[in-house]
């Protein structure tokens, strides 16, 4: 199995799941996380990420850390410095017009979006409430273009583009789709050489459908529009995806594997879970296992079984421990405080 992982979150894309999957093999195998400083849960986003955000990263020591997965904004020549060379690179990119209505739920507060009731407010005169100078602009246009470090901003000519999608073609070995979350994790787990088990998960970090409203043809049509850079992005390497897939597995396979992984997440939901799956915030009984809520979302958490025995219980725990909870205890393992 391959130890040495660049993931980049790309926000409000199953990005939180697969974290919770990183989370869970780097403390089976005893790996060490290239933590931002002082246990923080961002690498100083949206600056430029830096190796000096990493905590315990010294220039002067050849260190390197297996695991680099909290949120950041790309550049690859900082990454290189903290992570071993051999390391496979991946991310995982979302449909721009369901990734930005997720925004606008989710980052209700951030400065283009706090004086409109609605996304289609927002898209009648975008430039009336979006701000380029603005240091949180980037939740409101291109989240995914500015994730993978370039201006969210910049032209759409056919140049630009396709020098993007070639710079992102040669820093990552695998980006993955979240529409086709299962079929994702079948291919990461192909090109990571791990097994079913380390691939299984359940939903983290999703929001109550209560919040979720369906979006007009026009608005569609805008917001493709206005985030022509990321659909570019999408679009491309939504293809490429499949192409992967039926050159690397065959569709026939793919169908077998995505079953396997269904059926395997079905029995360990019915052996942890208490209920049929996910439940509201205030209906979580463990108050460890709460998921922080944040702008107008509503995000949905776990109860687990009681009286599950010890390993069992770990194993189960860990499936739905929320990211903040899980990355603490983490960073608390790798980094022991000093004895009072």
């Amino acid at each position: 199995p391959k130890t040495d992982i660049v993931f980049l979150k790309v926000h409000k894309s199953a990005s939180s799941t697969v974290m919770n999957i990183l989370f869970r093999f780097g403390e089976t195998h005893n790996l060490t996380f290239a933590f931002p400083q002082g246990g923080g849960y961002q690498l100083y986003y949206p600056h430029h990420f830096l190796a000096r955000f990493v905590q315990d990263f010294s220039p002067a020591s050849p260190r390197r850390f297996n695991i680099l997965c909290h949120h950041m904004r790309f550049l690859q020549p900082e990454v290189q410095k903290v992570v071993p060379s051999s390391a496979v690179y991946f991310s995982i990119l979302r449909n721009p017009v369901q990734l930005m209505e997720s925004s606008f739920a989710y980052y209700k507060g951030a400065s283009a979006f706090s004086r409109v009731r609605s996304l289609e407010e927002f898209l009648s005169q975008p430039y009336r409430y979006y701000n380029p100078a603005s240091g949180d602009r980037h939740y409101a246009r291109n989240l995914m273009t500015f994730d993978f470090g370039f201006n969210p901003d910049a032209d759409v000519s056919p140049e630009r583009v396709k020098l993007m999608l070639k710079a992102i073609e040669a820093s990552f070995d695998l980006l993955l789709i979240s529409e086709y979350f299962d079929e994702s994790m079948v291919l990461l787990k192909e090109v990571l050489c791990w097994d079913l088990d380390s691939v299984v998960s359940f939903p983290l970090n999703s929001r109550d459908s209560s919040t979720k409203s369906p979006l007009p043809d026009s608005v569609v049509e805008k917001l493709k529009a206005w985030n022509r850079l990321d659909w570019e992005i999408y679009t491309h390497f939504n293809r490429t995806f499949w192409e992967r897939i039926e050159r690397d597995i065959g569709r026939e396979r793919m169908g077998r594997e995505v079953r396997a992984l269904r059926e395997r997440q079905a029995e360990l939901a019915r052996t942890c879970l208490q209920g049929p799956g996910s439940v509201a915030p205030k209906d979580i009984k463990d108050s460890s296992l709460r998921p922080l809520q944040y702008g107008k979302a509503r995000i949905l958490g776990y109860n687990l079984k009681q009286g599950l025995d010890g390993e069992l219980e770990r194993t189960c725990r860990r499936l739905v421990t929320p990211e903040l909870q899980y990355s603490s205890l983490l960073y608390k393992k790798q980094f022991p405080p000093p004895p009072p």
